[in-house]
């Protein structure tokens, strides 16, 4: 406080004391003055006017002031002067109350008050009247606890009204301990400051005022259900941290809630009740609030939908954070799940309005859904398309996904989008019967799936008790073991093995990168992308860097089967015969226990002519099919988007059936096999075993026996 104002108010104060006492001790009686001044006749002018100059004794003598000698207030009194009106000299009340006039913000004199219904010049006498003030603390009285808000309401009507229909009046009544009446909150300097001025240190203290019970009394926490972490998320919301940082324009408690009429949210006239959420917004975001009263929420909400969402519903209450807040429920990447999922995944909702239950599901499983999931920030989410408040119907002219209007919202991302892009079904499940071309293709590469590796794990399942069967009786001398010399044999040539790297490296890397997009939230995936708030670009950028390789190493393979020697000889080798059925057939009899003779394969077994050309059959259709999802703008243009969906069925599908194939079937024959395990290092020495070549490929082992000897007949 300024030094200057407390030695001031000290010195008025002692003034005070010290008048009050010279005129208890040398001025005449009370009952002097009453003489004259308790006559309800006795009258005066002034001004022209007649004022009266009763004083009831009976109502002084039971007032606050009954103590008090008529000249403790009505000072330089002569007795003698009479009439002695213009010998008084009124004393301030402030000379006396001045802890009480500075706690209420009154000045000694006159306040300018600011009151909702006019503007009017305040002084104590129009609270506490002259002659009869009455004691605030006497249950009863004029302004004890149970009747201040009448008291007041006396001049502030329409604010009466207001706090009687109250929640904090009902529990006030009721005499709920902490309750508030009008002192309870205006006793504070700051927030007694009329609520409409925007200014930050008004509307903070009035958050200040608020909490000091809703958050730092546990009785009224007791007794009101949000709990005190839902209250104090407000100082972290984007109205808390504009206001803390100044912005006086930033809603706080009494903007949402109001200030004298607060009621509880079930309360049809409240501000926070759900039909009027969008009003109380819109005072501050009217743009916004007007946009969503056209949407298709708003007015189902208008119609009395009580399910329809408002502002809180999306944005939260307390809580409400900046779009690009990655916690905010609307940001970019959390909106479709935390936002639309809940509504448009509801079967109550589905079965009651009819509204299509599996909307999120065809998102989620849609190239824009898999890619929020993984973590991209530029991909389309819900709003990109629906729009955010001014959501409608496709049958709305109006609508961002009216059919007249789809090219340019899709063009919003895909420059160059056409007519085409609005050709076929939006939101598409891959088993799902309403778009039909997709729903065969999938059902079709299921069935495929089942079929194709079912009978690739029967096999090896046989295959591999059958040969560890001989190996353990070979094991036992059972079997006569026969004994083989130590020669190496060539089986993949220097070229051939580093072909056979970049295409595995490439394979394993687009598996990876490819199932991270498909399923982003497995467990292996979440712990990659923990490394990286931009594991999603990576990934992407490794999956067409990979893809490229492997393409690149499949055209080097053409030149290599065609203009080399050894690359000539390796395809007409792998070429299908006749004879490779007979040797399944021979295989499978054996494996089984049929027959006893197990038959003789070739350089190329069925196994291997297999693995080759489903490899080059996959890559023909992965290429295809991957060029024309990665150039999407240029090919859904030409091919529409049920014709990309196609393409990105079969990619898909076909991924699943090569990485299978290749675990099941390659790796059983290069690491799982009895005779080769624990690895078949051909991949990286480039040569195998005579023992291996004898037992694997012994037709090509005899060949190559005979062509030794007839090169070398002297080492017969």
């Amino acid at each position: 406080m300024n030094r200057t104002l407390f030695d001031r108010r000290i010195f008025i104060t002692i003034t005070g004391i010290l008048l009050l006492l010279a005129s208890n001790v040398f001025a005449q009686s009370n009952d002097d003055c009453l003489m004259c001044h308790d006559d309800d006749t006795f009258t005066t002018k002034k001004n022209g006017k007649e004022i009266s100059l009763y004083v009831s004794g009976a109502k002084f003598h039971s007032s606050s002031h009954s103590k008090l000698q008529c000249t403790s207030c009505h000072i330089k009194f002569d007795p003698e002067a009479i009439p002695h009106s213009d010998d008084l000299t009124p004393k301030a009340c402030g000379d006396c109350h001045q802890r009480q006039i500075t706690k209420h913000l009154f000045q000694p004199r006159l306040l300018k008050a600011t009151g909702r219904e006019k503007e009017k010049d305040v002084n104590c006498l129009n609270c506490h009247s002259n002659h009869y003030p009455q004691d605030p603390t006497k249950q009863g009285n004029k302004w004890s606890a149970e009747n201040i808000a009448s008291s007041c309401g006396e001049c502030h009507t329409e604010i009466k009204e207001k706090y009687l229909s109250s929640e904090h009046y009902s529990a006030f009544k009721e005499g709920m301990l902490g309750a508030p009446n009008c002192l309870n909150c205006h006793k504070n300097p700051i927030a007694a400051v009329h609520s409409t001025q925007d200014t930050a240190s008004v509307k903070i203290a009035q958050e200040k005022l608020c909490l000091s019970c809703h958050l730092d009394s546990p009785e009224v926490r007791e007794r009101t259900t949000p709990s005190a972490g839902f209250i104090t998320m407000y100082e972290k919301s984007v109205h808390g941290s504009e206001l803390n940082s100044g912005n006086g324009k930033a809603a706080n408690c009494v903007n949402c809630h109001g200030s004298h009429a607060v009621l509880k949210s079930t309360d049809s006239k409240s501000p926070t009740f759900k039909q009027n959420i969008p009003t109380t917004c819109g005072k501050c975001h009217s743009k916004i609030a007007n946009e969503y009263l056209g949407s298709i929420h708003g007015v189902a909400l208008k119609n009395g939908v009580s399910e329809a969402p408002v502002c809180t519903d999306c944005h939260g209450e307390h809580n409400i954070l900046k779009h690009n807040n990655p916690q905010s429920p609307v940001a970019f990447q959390n909106l479709s799940k935390e936002v639309c999922s809940p509504c448009h995944s509801s079967l109550k909702l589905s079965e009651k309005y009819g509204i299509v239950s599996n909307r999120f599901e065809t998102f989620n499983d849609s190239y824009h859904g898999l890619a929020v999931e993984g973590g991209s920030v530029v991909v389309a989410n819900c709003a990109s398309c629906h729009g955010a408040h001014n959501i409608k119907p496709s049958s709305d002219s109006t609508s961002t996904i009216y059919k007249g209007n789809l090219v340019k919202t899709c063009g919003g991302c895909h420059k160059g989008a056409n007519a085409n892009f609005a050709i076929g079904k939006i939101h598409v499940l891959r088993q799902d019967k309403s778009e039909p071309v997709i729903y065969i293709i999938a059902t079709m590469y299921i069935t495929l799936i089942i079929v194709v590796i079912g009978l690739m794990f029967l096999h090896n399942l046989m295959d591999f008790f059958r040969k560890s069967k001989i190996k353990k009786m070979k094991q036992r001398g059972l079997i006569r073991e026969e004994r083989h010399g130590h020669s190496l044999y060539l089986r993949m040539t220097l070229n051939e093995r580093i072909q056979h790297a970049a295409l595995a490296i490439s394979f394993i890397m687009l598996v990876l990168t490819g199932f991270m997009l498909s399923f982003p939230n497995s467990w292996w995936v979440s712990h990659i992308r923990d490394l990286s708030s931009d594991t999603f670009e990576y990934r992407s950028l490794l999956h067409r860097i990979s893809a490229v390789v492997m393409v690149a190493v499949s055209l080097y393979h053409i030149y290599y089967i065609s203009f080399t020697k050894r690359g000539r000889q390796l395809i007409k080798d792998l070429l299908p015969r006749y004879q490779d059925i007979r040797d399944a057939i021979d295989v499978a009899k054996f494996n089984l226990g049929i027959s006893k003779l197990k038959p003789k394969l070739d350089r190329f077994s069925y196994v291997e002519k297999a693995e080759y050309w489903a490899l080059i059959w996959g890559t023909i259709l992965m290429t295809a099919t991957g060029i024309l999802m990665w150039f999407d703008n240029t090919f859904i243009g030409i091919i529409t988007k049920l014709g990309w969906d196609v393409a990105r069925t079969v990619h898909y599908y076909e991924a699943w059936l090569a990485f299978l194939a290749i675990v099941v079937w390659h790796f059983y024959f290069v690491i799982f096999n009895p005779d080769i395990y624990p690895i078949n290092l051909a991949f990286w020495k480039g040569t195998i075993s005579e023992e291996e070549m004898a037992e694997e490929h012994p037709l090509e082992y005899e060949r190559v026996k005979a062509q030794q000897k007839s090169e070398h007949p002297e080492s017969k």
